[in-house]
C-alpha cells in the first residue's frame, strides 16, 4: 500500500455517527488504518463539510467547539486547498462524467492530491474517474 487515497466528508462523519454502529465500525477502522499510513487526503472541501455534518446533522449533533477540534485534529493531515485549478477541472468532470459539481469538486480534490482511491458512499463502487478508482467502504450496508 504504496499509494495515497482521499475521503470524502461521508467517511469520516461515520466516525462520530452514533446512530449507525456498523458504518461507524467500517469508518473507524478505515480511517485508523489510513490515517496511521501517512497516505491520507481530504480537502478544504471535506473539512468544511464535516463542520456542518457534525454541528447540524449528526445525532447528536455537536457544539461549535467540539466540531472545531475534530477540524484541528485533521489539519495535520495532507490536507488539499480547493483553488481555482480545482474548481475548473471539477467543471470538465462534471461534465464528462455526469456527476454534481460538488461530487466533482471532491474527484478534482483527489486528481491534486495524486490519490489512486476515493473512498465515498456518493458514488458507483468500483467507477473509475481521472485514473482515480471510486471506493464504497459501506457497499454491504446499503
Amino acid at each position: 500500500m504504496t499509494f495515497k487515497a482521499f475521503f470524502d466528508t461521508n467517511v469520516l462523519a461515520y466516525e462520530y455517527d452514533l446512530s449507525n454502529s456498523k458504518k461507524q465500525s467500517v469508518a473507524k477502522n478505515l480511517l485508523d488504518k489510513w490515517r496511521a499510513s501517512g497516505r491520507f487526503v481530504i480537502s478544504t472541501q471535506v473539512l468544511q463539510e464535516l463542520y456542518v455534518v457534525l454541528t447540524k446533522r449528526l445525532i447528536p449533533t455537536m457544539s461549535d467547539e467540539e466540531a472545531g477540534e475534530i477540524i484541528t485534529t485533521y489539519s495535520v493531515f495532507n490536507v488539499v486547498t480547493v483553488t481555482t485549478e480545482t474548481i475548473l477541472r471539477a467543471i470538465k468532470i462534471k461534465k464528462r462524467y455526469k456527476l454534481s459539481f460538488w461530487d466533482s469538486l471532491i474527484v478534482s480534490a483527489a486528481v491534486d492530491g495524486k490519490c489512486r482511491i476515493l473512498f465515498t458512499e456518493d458514488l458507483s463502487d468500483g467507477m473509475k474517474i481521472e485514473g482515480i478508482k471510486i471506493v464504497n467502504p459501506f457497499k454491504e450496508y446499503v
